[in-house]
């Protein structure tokens, strides 16, 4: 008689800012959305992270469970689809509270009907370059998984780390050669006792993965956060499908307790000791690398001769263990040694390789200053393509539009600004008040304030067009919609 195999879900948690990797990390394009490690974004490398994998029990899901800010679902989706995943099941947090929440709204809509998957619970954001490892750590940590157990991996550190949490395990009472039980979970430490871990041993770097069954999880969440589970419970209960996501409902998720799945519940389950259910941790050492800093991109980056990670259009000259990133320009550097430089289309950095975890303190004075810069980048992205801001002054503003074949904007009028559209490549459909008309390349129309308008991309290739905009005020809050083909207010 075949017995019916496991199932591993992988569970992205795919919130996080990113800030220290400013100026192309921001909050409406985080770190997960780049492709910082190879030519896949971080999302999409921890998507086909168990491409691979094989078990005699145990089968993969193909399409990932993925927990992420509604702000960035078309992206997320897109990025998906970009790779040959077109239906992942994406469910949207109104805001963040933290990695317990995100794992519990994740963990309810995998025990539906009965199921009891095996959840893989991963960042959007780190890196595993040793995939054969990972792989082999996992058939490992699946035993204890499917007895009730949740796994945690901690990385084997090779050095005092200050910008990673750590995990002490208790290593003189194994559960086997290579699974420990846990003794806590430490913040991120400074030198003197990330050092002292290191010469102690035992101690881990907390990699934010974890492994277990969803109804384990619903358990001990349900009893060690009661106030938690019940807010996620009627979150999820009252969410809505929203074309290919789930949105969880604002009011319900408001009142969940913010809180971390190591706070919540892997340091309490000795609490719980009736219930069977223990927290282990499995040391492994797997190429990770949570990508924090520029100094940890330098790290996990091919480099020349002299050390240095070059991208984009970039010459150096006596330069020496620098990582120089360019994505709109020229970047020239001269006699430079250990520096970081990344230039952004609306903004550079330079800072030295051991500062760069202070990079998170400019994103805050630029958000006290409310710059956009601190927020946004110059090239937005929409569900139906991205938008550049080439040039703006005084009552003027021009873009660059791009829109994607089948893609549409919103139904939508003005009460400040009238547009000017040209057609600088493809076809446009446009709704100009009850009138319909096409145009081509080398053709355009003007707009007035208070017009009801639409562009449509009925080709198979993309639309571009340059928008002029002149009115009294400019802001994106300045539109009306009407009709909305993705479902935005």
């Amino acid at each position: 008689m075949n017995r019916k195999k496991s199932l591993i879900i992988p569970t992205i948690l795919c919130g996080g800012a990113g800030t220290r990797l400013w100026p192309l990390s921001r909050d409406s394009y985080p770190k997960q959305l780049l492709p910082l490690a190879s030519e896949k974004t971080m999302l999409q490398e921890t998507a086909v992270r168990m491409l691979g994998f094989t078990h005699p029990k145990i089968d993969v899901s193909n399409l990932p469970l993925i927990v992420c800010n509604e702000e960035h679902r078309f992206l997320v989706a897109e990025q998906m689809r970009n790779i040959g995943i077109g239906r992942a099941s994406i469910i949207l947090e109104p805001f963040g509270r933290n990695t317990a929440p995100a794992l519990t709204v994740a963990a309810l809509h995998a025990a539906q009907n009965g199921q009891n998957p095996l959840l893989l619970v991963m960042p959007s954001d780190h890196v595993v370059s040793d995939i054969s490892a990972f792989h082999r750590a996992l058939t490992v940590g699946a035993r204890h998984t499917l007895s009730g157990a949740i796994v945690t991996f901690g990385i084997v550190p090779d050095a005092p780390e200050t910008g990673y949490g750590y995990i002490q395990a208790d290593d003189e009472a194994p559960i086997s050669d290579e699974i420990f039980p846990i003794i806590r979970f430490v913040e991120k430490p400074d030198r003197k006792a990330a050092q002292s871990y290191l010469a102690a041993g035992g101690y881990y770097w907390n990699s934010g993965m974890f492994f277990m069954q969803a109804e384990t999880w619903l358990k001990v969440i349900k009893q060690l956060q009661p106030v938690m589970f019940q807010a996620c419970h009627t979150a999820f209960e009252r969410g809505k499908h929203d074309t290919d996501f789930l949105r969880l409902d604002r009011e319900s998720f408001a009142a969940c307790p913010a809180d971390s799945i190591d706070y919540a519940v892997m340091e309490r389950l000795g609490l719980l000791p009736e219930s069977g259910t223990h927290g282990i941790v499995m040391p492994i050492n797997v190429g990770w690398s949570d990508v924090g800093a520029w100094d940890a991109v330098w790290q996990i980056s091919k480099k020349d001769s002299k050390g240095n990670s070059v991208t984009g259009d970039v010459l150096l000259e006596d330069t020496e263990s620098s990582l120089v990133i360019s994505t709109s320009r020229l970047v020239s550097c001269v006699g430079i040694n250990e520096l970081v430089v990344v230039d952004a289309s609306d903004a550079v950095l330079i800072a030295r390789k051991d500062k760069a975890q202070n990079v998170k303190q400019i994103v805050e004075k630029l958000k006290e200053k409310n710059r956009k810069e601190g927020r946004v980048h110059r090239r937005v992205y929409r569900p139906w393509g991205w938008y550049d801001s080439l040039e703006q002054g005084e009552r003027f503003q021009v873009k660059r539009i791009l829109l994607n074949p089948g893609a549409m904007l919103s139904l939508q009028w003005h009460k400040h600004r009238s547009e000017h559209w040209i057609i600088v490549k493809g076809t446009a459909k446009i709704t100009y008040g009850a009138e319909t008309i096409v145009l081509n390349t080398n053709q355009s129309i003007f707009i007035p304030a208070g017009k009801k308008h639409r562009v449509e991309n009925p080709g198979r290739d993309t639309l571009e067009i340059i928008e002029v905009q002149c009115g009294s005020y400019l802001g994106e809050d300045d539109i009306i919609r009407l009709e909305d083909h993705y479902g935005r207010v």
